[in-house]
């Protein structure tokens, strides 16, 4: 069976239900309560709903808990920027603004859509033809992938290929796409992922280039209101620590294996940006050619303990009809 099919249709039809509730409460919550109770109410939602959502789909298959994790935590984790956004002084959002930040993008900023234009924005349509153009090539890495596979019987090569093919039709291919879409409405989205390979060094990467809804996500939640009273280097260890949790969500829970391994990888290049931190500040700053062979061979060497064989053998390799074992 497809780890992606339900095998019962009252799970998803009570996930539905239940994500409709936040939808509809998370928007009283951001803007009808104190930011006190907002934020302990919002927080504890998040954990007490994904024990609940993990409880509801625990007889489903790992693509479909994944889903639904990943689904709920986005939506909950979108109602704690709006409340420090709110906090900050950021005007509310009306019902039909929250819902298109809420449901329809995947982006951390809700000022965006508080501020929203009549007409269309210059870059739209150089989004959206960029968004097509990585769409394409990725669903062609991904057949490659299923080619490799069908004639080779090689899951290294065909990880090798599904894994960018993947990424380059989700996330520069999607999120581009959605980004022009926005953008031609008036609400000025840009691009989540912005050339990473030009990164010259870890916190570049994590801040400014790679998945820019996380950097904007624990900037907003975490990093700044624990900055004045922890320090910056504390806070950019828990706004890490959240992400490795959040990937444990998304990566270990739905397969049941391999615990630890996504909250260790991110707890690893945490404590590797305070090192780039404290070499700037001895003046040695890592930019350029041995910036970028130390990022990326950070990011590379670590990363079958982000996904690791269970994930790859319960999730991705059935996409293309790898079996896991």
């Amino acid at each position: 069976m497809s780890p992606y099919l339900p095998s019962q249709l009252w799970v998803v039809e009570v996930l539905a239900a239940g994500l409709v509730v936040v939808i509809v409460a998370g928007h009283a919550i951001a803007h009808r309560l104190t930011t006190v109770v907002a934020r302990a109410l919002a927080w504890t939602t998040l954990v007490v709903g994904t024990l609940g959502v993990e409880k509801l789909v625990a007889g489903e298959p790992p693509g479909v808990r994944m889903i639904a994790l990943i689904g709920f935590a986005l939506l909950v984790m979108k109602v704690i920027v709006v409340i420090e956004e709110r906090a900050q002084g950021m005007k509310p959002l009306s019902f039909s603004a929250w819902l298109g930040f809420a449901g329809a993008w995947l982006g951390m900023k809700p000022r965006l859509f508080a501020s929203a234009e009549s007409g269309a924005l210059p870059g739209a349509g150089t989004l959206i033809r960029r968004g097509a153009l990585h769409a394409v090539i990725g669903a062609a890495l991904v057949m490659l992938a299923r080619i490799s596979w069908t004639s080779g019987q090689s899951r290294l090569l065909a990880s090798v290929l599904l894994l960018p093919g993947l990424s380059l039709f989700l996330h520069f291919g999607l999120c581009n796409l959605l980004a022009g879409a926005w953008r031609l409405r008036g609400v000025a989205c840009g691009a989540l992922f912005r050339a990473p390979l030009r990164s010259q060094n870890l916190g570049e990467f994590w801040a400014r280039r790679w998945n820019l809804a996380f950097s904007e996500m624990t900037a907003l939640a975490v990093y700044r209101p624990l900055a004045d009273r922890l320090g910056r280097g504390p806070a950019l260890m828990a706004g890490f620590a959240l992400s490795g949790l959040l990937h444990e969500m998304a990566i270990t829970v739905p397969v049941r294996a391999g615990f630890g391994l996504p909250l260790l990888y991110f707890m690893i290049h945490g404590g590797l940006v305070l090192v780039e931190r404290a070499l700037s500040r001895a003046g040695h700053p890592l930019t350029g050619w041995a910036g970028r062979a130390w990022a990326f061979f950070w990011l590379a060497a670590p990363l079958p303990i982000l996904f690791h064989r269970p994930f790859l053998a319960g999730v991705i390799w059935p996409l293309i009809g790898i079996p896991g074992e």
